[in-house]
């Protein structure tokens, strides 16, 4: 029985990250470029830039090497999220309170991160290299991972780890539980009997008001990520977490752990609400 669910609950995550990677990707890029790039450029400036020099495609770029895993990643994360959601379950039949529902979220993250990081690795090497990578004969993700593997050996594919562990746990434990916490409050406001009636607007609206709760809460951890994986491979600037925000305090304060902040909040709001539409619509027909 539990096998089945967990079936279930693949097959939904793999269909709605393929549809959270897609919508999501093209504000994800710009977020790298804020991230990456030397001096004071707004998200408007950024994009403008991106498209007089690459056209629409440079937004998607990158996209190959998280599609070639978003199956996996999405996968993971919510199909631990069930496990966690059955292994928690009450006895007594009961619904889990919200504080299950973020425990569930947390123990999801730390398996999504096993995913996400060698994965977002080859990404933010692509997003923010200049325009001819990915094309022209320069290397695509295959290309970047041999790169990296040449340089720095397999475990410069984890090159990110503690700051990504940051995200997923803390990130997931506050989206998961906040959107639980939102359908319970749409129900009531709406007059229904249970989340399942809930209509697709509301469940984008929940969703992507929890995605946003995500990122807000844990962004410091994603430019501390961005900024690891995109280091120098043979002469790194950082030599872990604690020594790459102190560098990042010190030539920008506490702004420096925000850059990029606004493409990202965008995006998750779009993003994570058409995961979750998709997931849970995905989820209810395969029973």
């Amino acid at each position: 029985m539990a096998d089945n669910a967990t079936g279930k609950d693949l097959i939904s995550g793999t269909v709605a990250g393929a549809g959270q990677l897609v919508s999501g990707h093209p504000f994800d890029t710009i977020k790298v470029k804020l991230q990456t790039t030397p001096g004071n450029i707004t998200a408007a400036t950024a994009a403008r830039k991106l498209l007089a020099e690459e056209g629409a495609k440079g937004f998607f770029k990158g996209l190959a090497a998280p599609l070639a895993t978003v199956a996996v990643y999405n996968a993971v994360l919510f199909a631990a999220r069930g496990n966690m959601e059955r292994l928690l379950a009450h006895p007594d039949g009961t619904p889990l309170t919200i504080r299950d529902h973020v425990v569930c979220g947390a123990g999801a993250g730390v398996a999504s991160a096993l995913i996400a990081c060698p994965t977002e690795l080859l990404k933010c090497r692509l997003q923010s290299a200049p325009s001819d990578v990915g094309g022209g004969g320069k290397p695509g993700p295959i290309g970047v991972a041999r790169q990296i593997l040449a340089a720095s050996g397999p475990g410069s594919l984890f090159r990110g780890m503690t700051p990504t562990l940051g995200r997923e746990v803390g990130g997931s434990a506050l989206m998961f539980g906040c959107y639980e916490a939102f359908k319970r409050q749409a129900v009531s406001m709406q007059g229904l009997s249970s989340t399942s009636e809930l209509g697709l607007p509301s469940l984008m609206v929940c969703g992507g008001v929890a995605g946003m709760g995500f990122w807000a809460s844990v962004y410091p951890f994603d430019t501390v990520k961005t900024m690891m994986q995109t280091d120098d491979l043979k002469a790194p600037k950082y030599r872990g977490m604690l020594d790459a925000c102190s560098k990042m305090y010190a030539s920008g304060g506490m702004r420096a752990f925000y850059l990029g902040f606004n493409p990202a909040i965008a995006r998750s709001f779009v993003a994570n609400g058409v995961a979750f539409c998709i997931f849970e619509t995905t989820r209810s027909s395969l029973g």
